[in-house]
C-alpha cells in the first residue's frame, strides 16, 4: 500500500531509560519532560544531563526528540518559562510542545530556530484553528482526541500541506482537564492553589455516574490540574490503513508515565504494523493477529477506537472491568553483554534461576529462555533476585543483546 506521507511514529518516554528503549524498539521520534512546566508532574522526567544524554542518542539513530512544555502558564509561570526555555536553546531539542499562546510567543522570542507544536491541550478541533497557528509559525498541531477520521482527512484539505498533523492513535484519553487543583480544598480545607496541599492526589479517584453503578472513570491530580481520563484505552492497530490515508504526519502513543516494557511492545508493534501497510495491505492483514496479540500483552485495560468513527457510545466509553490486564510482568533491560556471556541488567521485578522468561528483540522475535545463573554485584551467586534495582549479572540458556528487554508471561 503506499501512500504520499510517511507518518512519524512517536513514542513517550518517562525517563533515560525508556528513550533508549522507544529509539531501539522503532519510534521516528520521542516526546519527554524536563523537570518542569509540562503536565506529567508524576513521571520522572528528565533533568538537563538526561536530557542531554537522551537527545544524543537519539539523534545517533536517526530519531527526533520533542520537549513538553504544554502548562496553561499564570503569571507566576513566565520568568520560569523563560528561564527554562533558554536552557533548551543549549540543549537543542528538535521541537517544544507548547499549548498557551504566551508560552508559544516565549518560545519564538528565545528560540526561534526550535520547531514549535501545539499541543493537544490547546484544544484545536478545526482547520481555521490550525491555519491560526501556522500563521504564528507552528510547524505542527496536535489535533483534538474528539476529532472523527472524516474530520481528520477535511483538516488536511484545508491546511497547507507543510504544516502537519499529528494524532493519538493508542493510549489512555484524557476526556476532561481542569486547570485547578480540586481534590485538596474539597476534602481537607486546605488549598493546594494557596502552598498548602494535602497531595490528595497520591490517593485513588474514579468518577462514577449515579445510573451506572459499577462503572469507574479513572481521575488524576497534580499540582498543575485535575484529569479525567477515559475507562478504555484507545487502539487503532486495527485501522492502520485508515490512518495511513487520512494525511496525519504523525502517530502520537500515549503513555509517558509507562514502563520500558509497555513503550517496547507498543512501539515494536506499531513500527511493524506500519511497515508491513505500506509494504501491502496484504502483508498487513496477514499479520493483523500478530499485532493484536502482542498489544494485548501490555498491560491494558480494554480498548475503543474513540472518536475516530462517530461519537462513542456507551459500549466505547465503560469498562466491563475497572482493573489492569497483566500479561507480562517486566525484569529489566539488557545492559552489557560480558566475555563470559553474561548480561549486565538492573532487575525491575524478582525473577529465579531455573524459572523459564523471555528475551523480546527489536525485531519481533521473542526468544524463550532459561536462568541459568544469577550473581550479584560481589560476584556471589543467587537463588532469586527479589530486590528492584539491583544490580545482577545474569547467564541465560539464550542469546541476549544490548537493549533487549526480559519479561515473564503470567499464567
Amino acid at each position: 500500500m503506499s501512500t504520499e506521507r510517511k507518518p512519524e511514529l512517536l513514542i513517550p518516554a518517562s525517563s533515560l531509560e525508556v528513550l533508549k528503549t522507544a529509539v531501539v524498539f522503532g519510534a521516528d521520534a520521542v516526546y519527554i519532560g524536563g523537570e518542569a512546566f509540562g503536565l506529567r508532574a508524576k513521571a520522572k522526567n528528565f533533568s538537563g544531563e538526561d536530557m542531554i544524554e537522551g537527545i544524543a542518542f537519539a539523534h545517533e539513530h536517526g530519531v527526533k526528540v520533542y520537549v513538553t512544555a504544554n502548562i496553561l502558564a499564570h503569571n507566576r509561570d513566565l520568568e520560569g518559562v523563560r528561564a527554562y526555555f533558554e536552557e533548551l536553546k543549549e540543549i537543542k531539542p528538535d521541537a517544544l510542545i507548547i499549548a498557551d499562546p504566551g508560552v508559544f510567543m516565549l518560545a519564538k522570542e528565545i528560540c526561534p530556530e526550535i520547531e514549535r507544536h501545539i499541543s493537544t491541550q490547546a484544544n484545536n478541533t478545526n482547520y481555521l484553528t490550525y491555519q491560526f497557528w501556522y500563521q504564528q509559525g507552528a510547524k505542527r498541531v496536535v489535533s483534538a482526541r474528539e476529532l472523527s477520521m472524516e474530520e481528520l482527512r477535511e483538516l488536511r484539505a484545508h491546511i497547507p500541506d507543510d504544516l502537519e498533523i499529528e494524532t493519538f492513535v493508542h493510549g489512555a484519553m484524557c476526556i476532561s482537564y481542569s486547570g485547578r487543583c480540586l481534590l485538596s480544598n474539597y476534602f481537607t480545607g486546605r488549598d493546594a492553589n494557596q502552598g498548602a496541599c494535602t497531595h490528595p492526589c497520591r490517593w485513588k479517584y474514579a468518577v462514577m455516574e449515579e445510573s451506572r453503578p459499577g462503572e469507574y472513570l479513572p481521575v488524576y491530580e497534580n499540582e498543575r490540574g485535575t484529569y479525567i481520563f477515559n475507562s478504555k484505552d484507545l487502539c487503532m492497530i486495527e485501522h492502520i490503513p485508515e490512518l495511513l490515508e487520512s494525511g496525519i504526519d504523525s502517530f502520537k502513543i500515549e503513555g509517558r508515565m509507562k514502563t520500558a516494557l509497555y513503550v517496547a511492545t507498543v512501539a515494536r508493534t506499531y513500527r511493524k504494523a506500519i511497515d508491513d501497510c505500506q509494504q501491502s495491505r496484504e502483508l498487513y492483514e496477514k499479520n493483523l493477529p500478530w499485532y493484536k496479540e502482542q498489544i494485548a500483552a501490555c498491560t491494558y485495560r480494554e480498548f475503543t477506537t474513540g472518536f475516530f468513527y462517530g461519537k462513542p457510545d456507551e459500549s466505547s466509553q465503560i469498562y466491563d472491568n475497572n482493573t489492569y490486564q497483566k500479561g507480562y510482568t517486566y525484569l529489566g533491560i539488557v545492559g552489557d553483554v560480558d566475555a563470559e556471556n553474561y548480561i549486565h541488567l538492573e532487575q525491575r521485578n524478582k525473577f529465579s534461576v531455573g524459572e523459564m522468561i523471555e528475551i523480546m528483540k527489536p525485531d519481533g522475535e521473542n526468544l524463550a529462555v532459561r536462568v541459568e545463573a544469577i550473581l550479584n554485584e560481589e560476584g556471589e551467586a543467587m537463588e532469586s533476585a527479589p530486590h528492584p534495582q539491583q544490580k545482577l549479572r545474569v547467564r541465560l540458556s539464550g542469546k541476549a543483546d544490548a537493549c533487549d528487554i526480559l519479561r515473564r508471561k503470567e499464567a
